[in-house]
């Protein structure tokens, strides 16, 4: 885990061994004894890798780069078929793609692959059923919908950020709870 890269105490900007960062329990720095949490992505251990530079024409006969016209293709766009050099050739999913085709395919939905967000269909499920509190008759209507909402969140992928299920099945005991109060004040209620 350590690549000389080194996290810093929030509180005294001294560097954190790597051993003390994403840990289960809280660590004390070992410079100022403050108590606290790292938590970071593994990426941040790993050395930054080289980017690669586009190599110049130096020869007649050979193709250029759609984006740079001075610059040597060494492949072209799986999408659109325009040559692209070192510097513009993105790796997706095992294709080549340019940075339009990239860009356009993030607008229009054409990358079925490319995440830039997810639903949290669990969080959703509890606002619908802690929302209408606030207006109590219109609960009777949107505690089954947010119950419904949360078993259809089980079957949908979660959070990009790995989180539990909890909000779920609280949006399920509220509702039902809901639903309960309900079914009481209409047949036992006086």
């Amino acid at each position: 885990m350590s690549s000389g890269v080194a996290a810093a105490c929030p509180k005294c900007r001294s560097a954190l061994p790597g051993a003390l960062c994403n840990t289960p329990a809280p660590v004390r720095c070992p410079a100022c004894d403050a108590l606290m949490q790292v938590e970071l992505f593994p990426a941040f251990f790993q050395p930054a890798a080289a980017g690669q530079s586009a190599e110049p024409i130096v020869e007649e006969g050979v193709s250029s780069c759609f984006y740079h016209e001075q610059k040597k293709a060494v492949t072209h766009c799986d999408a659109c078929g325009r040559f692209l050099c070192a510097l513009c050739d993105v790796e997706f999913n095992g294709q080549h793609v340019c940075p339009a085709c990239l860009q356009s395919g993030k607008q229009k939905g054409r990358l079925p692959h490319l995440e830039s967000s997810r639903a949290v269909w669990d969080s959703a499920a509890l606002f619908i059923c802690l929302a209408p509190l606030l207006l109590f008759p219109v609960v009777i209507g949107t505690a089954p919908v947010a119950i419904g909402v949360a078993i259809f969140s089980f079957f949908k992928p979660g959070s990009i950020i790995p989180r539990t299920r909890i909000r779920a099945w609280l949006a399920i005991g509220l509702s039902l709870l809901e639903i309960a109060v309900w079914v009481y004040i209409f047949f036992y209620a006086d």
